[in-house]
């Protein structure tokens, strides 16, 4: 029977459904008419974080990238408040969740409350606290100021996995990728040490670093990846990684005890979101028993500054325990070389490349016509004492914009540079690894240019307008 729209009758279609069903064996299962379901689980039921090893070129000063094998947890973070680069974040999921098997995508709670809807397959999400044991890696969809956000959610850890950047943001300097090119950039770096040649992926300058090189692992797909055969860049397109260097940083009272467990977020931080805690750990309950306390880490900069106060800060700078001035200024910035790009340089700081093993200290507004930038060794010891001078005025402290404190006299600020470099099995530790984009066949020109410095100049001039020349037309 049909109604009068030329449709068969409700009747009739569940007549035919009830049937259908008596005439199946008595242990079938009948099938659903519903849609897969879009849960949200969290991250604890994931496998522990693979460690990537990282490989240094005689033909790069970058390191490469190695898999051991597939990364499986994967923590997408997109630029907050911005509607479009959070459908550009499940398109990006879509992808890489349907192209590549055994991906677990992760998200933080409040971007997972309102992603998962759009998604057709379960989400991970949870305590950013758990995060660093669970994420193999990073990929962020914004501008500089989301690469910090995901950094800040490893600023208690010593290793941070590989993040993959997508400009997407008001600026971008440190973003690497646009985000057209998202499915080239994953590819990249997922299958970064499979171990198969693709000879035409191969530059130049590729062919030229491995020639002659002989390699018994070389065109044959390493067993772990063998569900995605024919996506490999090959061996000698393993993604390239940047380690930038980041800051050590302690705050302590009058009394010697650190407070950095004390440090609040800021407004672009997780919301209430105390630093999270680590889990029983014996080494570290020893270590801090003799004085040896958690380092909060900064990939920009520390900044202490009079804030709401009218009058100047006064400060008194050591280095290497060792006097070196009373500051009287707005304030006082201590900055990581990728950190010299961004408020050091609006304070008069000098650009720094990001693989020179630097700490610059540079001051705010000071009162002496004297008080110049300063360079010092990353491994450099420099503490901030609030002076006495000060008359019971309250400073404020912020650690990439992520993290601040109020500081009274009598209270201290220490800070040194991590510690980048070699690990006892050869792989390396340290810094903040971020992916780096390699020139394509389309790129133009290459005569001269190091593949290193692509992003870094080109950001100078591209983006910074660097010693940008006067008048019309130029």
């Amino acid at each position: 029977m049909y109604d009068f729209g030329g449709n068969m009758s409700r009747r009739s279609v569940f007549g035919g459904y009830r049937r259908l069903l008596s005439r199946l064996p008595s242990n079938a299962r009948p099938f659903s008419l519903t849609t897969s379901r879009r849960e949200v689980l969290d991250v604890s039921a994931l496998p522990d974080r693979i460690l990537p090893k990282y490989k240094r070129s005689s033909a790069s000063s970058l390191l490469s990238l190695h898999w051991p094998e597939p990364p499986r947890n994967i923590l997408i973070i997109p630029k907050l408040h911005a509607p479009k680069v959070t459908l550009s974040a499940a398109s990006f999921a879509n992808h890489i969740r349907s192209e590549y098997p055994n991906l677990n995508l992760v998200f933080e709670p409040r971007v997972a409350s309102t992603i998962h809807e759009s998604l057709p397959f379960p989400i991970y999400t949870s305590d950013p606290g758990q995060f660093p044991g669970k994420i193999d890696l990073v990929a962020t969809l914004g501008g500089d100021g989301t690469i910090l956000r995901a950094a800040s959610l490893f600023s208690l850890h010593a290793s941070v996995p590989p993040i993959l950047s997508f400009s997407m943001g008001t600026l971008g300097f440190l973003g690497e990728w646009k985000f057209e090119e998202y499915k080239r950039a994953w590819r990249e770096v997922y299958m970064s040490g499979s171990r198969v040649t693709v000879t035409d992926l191969q530059d130049p300058h590729t062919q030229a670093a491995t020639h002659g090189r002989q390699d018994g692992d070389e065109g044959h797909l390493r067993s772990n990846w063998e569900g995605v055969r024919g996506k490999s860049m090959g061996i000698t397109r393993s993604s390239k990684i940047l380690l930038r260097h980041r800051l050590k940083v302690g705050v302590y009272d009058a009394a010697g005890t650190n407070m950095n467990e004390q440090l609040m977020p800021t407004s672009t931080a997780e919301s209430q979101q105390p630093i999270p805690r680590i889990p029983h750990d014996p080494e570290r309950v020893r270590l801090e028993e003799q004085g040896m306390s958690r380092q909060f880490h900064a990939v920009n900069e520390l900044v202490i500054h009079r804030g709401p106060n009218p009058h100047l800060a006064i400060i008194d700078v050591y280095v290497n325990n060792h006097f070196l001035t009373e500051a009287v200024a707005d304030g006082i910035l201590i900055s990581t070389p990728t950190g010299s790009t961004a408020y050091s340089l609006s304070a008069g700081g000098s650009i720094m490349h990001p693989l020179v093993k630097t700490l610059l200290i540079t001051p705010i507004c000071p009162r002496s016509l004297s008080f110049r930038p300063l360079g010092l060794p990353l491994n450099t010891k420099v503490v901030l004492k609030l002076s006495e001078k000060n008359r019971g005025r309250e400073l404020e402290v912020s650690i990439d914009g992520k993290r601040r404190a109020g500081v009274t006299i009598g209270m201290e600020i220490r800070v040194e540079g991590e510690t980048v470099g070699r690990t006892l099995d050869g792989s390396w530790a340290g810094g903040v690894p971020c992916v780096i984009r390699s020139p394509s066949k389309g790129d133009g020109e290459r005569d001269g240019i190091a593949e290193d410095d692509d992003g870094w100049v080109g950001g100078l001039i591209g983006l910074l307008k660097f010693n940008y020349p006067f008048g019309e037309g130029q």
